[in-house]
């Protein structure tokens, strides 16, 4: 299940995290959410670390 956060993002952290939701947007040609990029960094970037 989701859950609602809300966080504080620098003015550059959100120009990178929407510059990647609109290469993903074009590369699939649909939508993509704002939240699920962010979830799919962070993911990554976890399952990196391990």
């Amino acid at each position: 299940m989701a859950k609602r956060i809300t966080i504080m993002l620098d003015d550059e952290l959100d120009k990178k995290i929407r510059l990647a939701q609109s290469k993903i947007i074009l590369e699939e040609n649909k939508s993509v959410s704002f939240s699920h990029v962010v979830n799919s960094l962070l993911e990554k970037q976890i399952a990196k670390k391990k």
